[in-house]
């Protein structure tokens, strides 16, 4: 615990006394608001250290022993399915994405509802998840992966509406958050420490860069379906 309180402070706190000195100097805030920023930014820094530290030691262990888990049973339609689901629930849970999908619901008023749109990124972040679960197991080139979802993305753009472009990526970006990529990494190790038996342990890599291309393609089919 104390080593995680340690890290978030060396990470935060710099940019909290950048802040301040900013406000000082540009925009001088009267001593109850910069007394309330104080106090908040101490509670953001307790409240982080105390979720990396749940993070270490509940969701990157549970991804672990699912990961052998579900290897272990080999039963391939029971590993695709589970995946998919884990990808749509780990998705849901992400605060950056319900973050995301409240202000495009404030400036599209209501036009894209918050939850049409945390649907269409948990689907997508749950097939492509199944996707890079695949690449693992029949050993797939992470790279012609790539190369393949990104030029669906490029395709993709000529046809969807140019206003969910930004939404699209943004989309991709907020589901690489901290509670998706401890638990994809933590479930991935599990996979390849059982797949492979540790012959190659850079395939427990790659897995949340295939996964984040999923929110992408599925807003800009979002996009298409608006147009």
């Amino acid at each position: 615990m104390k080593k995680t309180f340690k890290e978030v402070i060396i990470a935060i706190l710099p940019m909290t006394i950048l802040i301040v000195l900013l406000t000082i100097i540009f925009a001088p805030l009267d001593s109850e608001s910069m007394i309330s920023f104080l106090i908040g930014a101490g509670i953001m820094m307790l409240g982080m250290a105390l979720f990396l530290f749940g993070a270490d030691y509940s969701m990157m262990e549970v991804g672990d022993l699912l990961g052998k888990f579900l290897i272990r049973k080999r039963n391939f339609p029971l590993l695709v399915g589970l995946a998919f689901l884990i990808g749509i629930v780990i998705t849901i849970a992400e605060p950056s994405v319900q973050v995301l999908a409240q202000q495009v619901t404030d400036i599209s008023d209501g036009t894209i509802s918050r939850t049409i749109l945390i649907a269409v990124v948990s689907i997508g972040t749950g097939i492509f998840l199944v996707f890079a679960v695949l690449r693992m197991v029949f050993k797939f080139s992470y790279l012609k992966m790539m190369a393949v979802g990104y030029a669906a993305i490029l395709v993709a753009s000529f046809f969807t509406d140019p206003q969910f472009m930004p939404i699209a990526f943004d989309a991709g970006g907020v589901t690489t958050g901290p509670v998706t990529v401890p638990f994809i990494l933590s479930f991935a190790t599990g996979l390849t420490s059982m797949v492979r038996q540790g012959k190659n342990e850079n395939d427990s890599f790659g897995m949340v860069g295939v996964s984040s291309l999923g929110p992408v393609l599925a807003v800009m089919l979002l996009g298409v379906i608006f147009r």
